[in-house]
């Protein structure tokens, strides 16, 4: 049977633009993806969003409506993804683990390599924006 792995990404908007970040690390290294991480076990999923994305970008963000979960079989492990659209209360998305970041507009979405879990879900914003 394969490993589950439940983790949260914040989709962070400003105006028209939602903020990527490079992974500086690991299997995926050099991917883009939404930020956020692990789910603890005594936490919510908006409990973990917030201190996932103060962790990695020093930032407070609020977060808002539930996009989608994100159900992805990668080769080791299953990947349930809760993705939130998000906003910024306090900070200034600092980069303490990503290698890079960048603002994308609707038109812009798909100049970087997603991860493939996140393929999906570009789409779905894309729809929204």
């Amino acid at each position: 049977m394969t490993k589950t792995i439940r983790v949260v990404a914040a989709v962070i908007r400003k105006g028209d633009r939602i903020f990527a970040t490079q992974r500086g690390y690991g299997e995926f290294k050099d991917g883009w993806e939404f930020p956020g991480g692990k789910i603890e076990p005594h936490e919510t999923p908006q409990e973990a969003l917030v201190r996932e994305i103060k962790e990695e970008l020093d930032t407070v963000i609020q977060v808002n409506d539930l996009i989608e979960t994100v159900e992805y079989d990668y080769p080791n492990f299953h990947l349930s993804m809760d993705c939130f659209w998000c906003e910024i209360i306090e900070g200034n998305l600092n980069l303490l683990e990503a290698e890079d970041s960048r603002w994308l507009t609707k038109e812009k979405l798909y100049d970087v390599d997603w991860l493939p879990a996140d393929r999906g879900l570009v789409e779905t914003i894309k729809q929204t924006m």
